[in-house]
């Protein structure tokens, strides 16, 4: 498996059968190998998550497909598009029968902000794709609300642990605009659920704050699993029990 890092919260991971790409807004993408099914993930409807540029994908490769959350409407998506589109929302499990005749398993858990994340399994893998759940606690904000956000986030991560969630790959936000509170969400999550290696996101080109974090005590049990990314388009190869 390998995870391409394309911007902000988008990633493409590359399966034996399948292309996931998740997010993407824009930025180069690499070679969409023609003979793999694409499946293309939307999140929610937030402009650093969706985009209509992503419709575009389908012209160029032939086995285009979409997973989009429900909250983006029917209406963004164009009237010619030939491409199968799939809406999901929170708790709701759809699968998709790849060319090659294996499934692939989405289960979409609810965001603390907008629309869905994902859980997919195909090929062996299990990817988690946060979108926008995360531990949004704003200094400035009241107690209540912070504190409102924090049971919400904890109860969606339970729900996974309970559903026997744990993913090979996992991508978290990593957000500096929550100051003192910016690791909160990724720590939980590695607390919580956990991930064999987990990718931080949403760090608006902050590449920094990856090193901030593997500073902090709390990082110690997970930091050697944290991805140094450094560069949009930084290549990640991953070792899964399904690789050959």
């Amino acid at each position: 498996m390998k995870i391409t890092y394309i911007h902000h919260s988008s990633f493409l991971v590359e399966l034996r059968h399948a292309l996931l790409l998740f997010d993407y807004t824009e930025g180069p993408l690499p070679e969409l190998a023609p003979d793999k099914d694409l499946i293309i993930f939307a999140s929610h409807i937030h402009g650093d998550h969706f985009a209509p540029v992503i419709f575009s994908l389908a012209v160029k490769h032939p086995r285009a497909r979409y997973v989009l959350s429900d909250d983006i409407p029917a209406k963004q998506v164009p009237q010619a598009l030939t491409a199968p589109v799939n809406f999901i929302g929170s708790g709701h499990t759809c699968s998709l029968t790849l060319t090659c005749g294996s499934d692939l398993t989405i289960h979409a858990y609810k965001s603390t902000d907008e629309g869905v994340a994902f859980v997919v399994s195909a090929d062996g893998a299990v990817i988690y794709h946060a979108g926008d759940l995360n531990d949004w606690r704003w200094n400035g904000e009241p107690d209540d609300w912070n504190n409102q956000m924090h049971a919400d986030y904890l109860c969606e991560l339970n729900t996974m642990r309970a559903d026997g969630v744990h993913p090979d790959i996992a991508m978290v936000p990593l957000d500096g605009r929550l100051e003192n509170w910016f690791y909160l969400g990724l720590d939980e999550f590695m607390e919580i659920v956990g991930a064999r290696a987990v990718f931080p996101m949403h760090f608006w080109k902050d590449y920094d704050i990856i090193r901030r974090l593997k500073e902090l005590p709390c990082s110690a049990p997970y930091r050697d699993r944290v991805a140094d990314i450094r560069a949009c388009g930084q290549e990640f190869p991953v070792k899964i029990s399904g690789d050959k």
